[in-house]
């Protein structure tokens, strides 16, 4: 025998009330099961960002001494065609014919000496950077090991967690979902909204000690008596959470 469920529209504000605060419930506990995770997931997504920046680092680090080595090479290259130059000249001075011929050969000796000069300057220099950025790589390769190595324990231990409350979240979440067909949908959104913008998560509260459960703002007596007659849905004109009677919520009421 298969019970057929009313209308929307024919549910008693009461009976919404009711789902409401029991899938306000079953929100909370989701939320507490979040919170036991606590940062775990965005520990892990930082750490995972920071490995890849860190492996980022390394490409850059070594396409910079690659580049620098092929210019260290050139650099030698014009070092070895500038002495093949040097010995040319010299071999040329001995048949000069005259003193012009002489001071060119001369300068042209000393120019390619200056760029000899030059190039052995370069490639110091070349050979400084390229011993920086290779301590550079050893530093950030051993933060990267160290990065890893962390990131494997944080996983092993959010999947520790997941794995003892998926099933009971998992449940929740059904549960919830069975209930929000049983709530018209503009309450439903307004509840959500409601939800999404308050710190705690709670968008649907009791009073507590004459006041709002959420805010604990005070409530009138007058307000507090239309709560408990259930003939509307009333929301705290403070902090816009749903409100219900302590009775309605399964709560013994404060004397």
């Amino acid at each position: 025998m298969t019970t057929e469920k009313a209308p929307k529209d024919k549910i008693s504000v009461e009976d919404r009330l009711k789902t409401l605060y029991e899938l306000q419930t079953i929100l909370t506990e989701i939320d507490r099961i979040k919170t036991i995770r606590g940062e775990l997931p965005l520990e892990v997504k930082d750490l995972e960002d920071h490995i890849e920046g860190l492996k980022t680092r390394i490409g850059n680090y070594n396409n910079s001494v690659a580049e620098l080595r092929q210019k260290l090479a050139a650099e030698k290259e014009k070092i070895n065609e500038a002495k093949a130059l040097i010995e040319r000249y010299t071999q040329q001075l001995d048949n000069v014919r005259n003193n012009r011929e002489f001071d060119t050969l001369s300068k042209e000796r000393e120019y390619q000496q200056l760029e000899i000069e030059l190039a052995e300057k370069h490639i110091m220099e070349f050979g400084r950077v390229i011993e920086q950025r290779t301590a550079e790589i050893e530093a950030t390769q051993n933060e990267l090991s160290d990065r890893e190595h962390i990131l494997v324990e944080k996983k092993a231990e959010l999947e520790e967690i997941v794995s003892e409350t998926r099933q009971d979240e998992e449940r929740l979440r059904e549960k919830a979902h069975s209930l929000e067909p049983m709530i018209d949908p503009r309450t439903l959104t307004a509840f959500k909204r409601i939800r999404k913008n308050a710190r705690n998560g709670l968008g649907v509260v009791y009073i507590q000690r004459n006041a709002c459960g959420g805010c604990f703002n005070r409530i009138p007596p007058q307000k507090q008596l239309e709560i408990k007659m259930h003939k509307k849905i009333i929301v705290c004109e403070y902090c816009g959470r749903i409100l219900v009677d302590p009775e309605l919520a399964g709560v013994q009421p404060e004397a």
